[in-house]
């Protein structure tokens, strides 16, 4: 059979040498998987199975997945095995009556929630995602939503494109109260004004906020701030109301999609997709729902679309093992 590299030096009979390849193999596998923070919101334990083949020259290929347990268990899986051809990992091929031959290997990997610390780090910031108390806005989400709103300054250079679209502005608030924008999810890429608008409404919430706690002491932690930029001009009306309505269906679809009306929700998330092709918002949840309906052709399409805009390294991960 295959083995996996690390033990060849060994002087010692095969079967040894195979149970030596098989630590080597899981303590790779271990050392680089990343419980995927779905399945660890969500509690998800289990094994992933996958199976590939190792070829004459000890790369792999036809890497697929037998069985998958959710929450991005089997994309984690896949990324990681998928890596092993990119790091220089190179198997020892198997063998049949003295010839070097293609093998199927099947390889299960068990994913095993430890008890996480209430935090996690955002570049070199501590963000504590576990607490007594939640961070909270004077008067609450609409409050807030209706205070970041009224502060809001539309750009003028957007006025005669009719600019519409929305964004979420990730702030970070420190024990103090201070504040620190920690990214800007810009859906339809209205550009670095609008972006600019966003963070300064979002910032000009500083000392409304009464900062999450954790065994008693304050802790800082974050808080996704949606941005609604739509021009007052009349010529602008017919575009704001069609951003609406793409909402609304974008809605609709996921909802009857999570209720088992595949074909209703895709209906409804196209349509949506439809009225703002370059929406990123629109194409990753459609992409999500042609990527849980194993649709890789039509979720790569929609996945690369909404990368231009989205900075967040899942889809880093994902687009190489769906988009063959």
């Amino acid at each position: 059979m295959p083995r996996f590299p690390g033990c060849e030096q060994l002087d010692t009979i095969v079967q040894v040498k195979q149970q030596c390849a098989q630590a080597s193999l899981l303590k790779f596998i271990y050392d680089n998987v990343r419980y995927p923070e779905t399945a660890r919101l969500e509690g998800i334990e289990g094994t992933v199975v996958l199976r590939f083949v190792v070829e004459t020259d000890g790369l792999i290929s036809h890497l697929e997945v037998l069985k998958d347990i959710g929450g991005g268990c089997a994309a984690e899986a896949l990324r990681v095995v998928g890596a092993m051809n990119e790091v220089g990992v190179r198997w020892t091929p198997g063998k049949k009556e003295g010839k070097t031959v293609r093998v199927h290997q099947v390889l299960p990997i068990r994913f095993k929630l430890q008890e996480p610390p209430p935090y996690t780090m955002v570049e070199r910031d501590t963000v504590y995602t576990v607490f007594e108390d939640t961070l909270s806005f004077e008067g609450g989400h609409e409050a807030l939503l209706a205070f970041v709103q009224e502060k809001l300054i539309y750009p003028p250079a957007g006025i005669d494109s009719c600019k519409v679209g929305d964004m979420v502005v990730e702030l970070l608030v420190q024990p103090g109260g201070r504040l620190k924008v920690v990214n800007v999810s810009d859906y339809n890429n209205l550009g670095f004004d609008f972006q600019f608008e966003a963070i300064r409404a979002s910032t000009s919430t500083l000392g409304k906020w009464t900062p999450a706690k954790y065994q008693g002491r304050s802790v800082p932690t974050m808080y996704d701030i949606p941005v609604l930029f739509e021009p007052k001009d009349a010529r602008c009306a017919e575009k704001v109301k069609s951003f609406a309505r793409a909402g609304q269906l974008a809605e609709e679809g996921i909802a009857l999609f999570n209720e088992g009306k595949k074909e209703e929700g895709f209906a409804k998330l196209s349509e949506a997709v439809g009225l703002f092709p370059e929406n990123a918002n629109f194409r990753y949840l459609r992409g999500q729902a042609y990527l849980n309906e194993k649709q890789m052709e039509a979720a790569c399409e929609d996945l690369k679309i909404a990368k231009r805009v989205l900075t967040t390294s899942f889809l880093d991960d994902l687009l190489p093992l769906i988009c063959k």
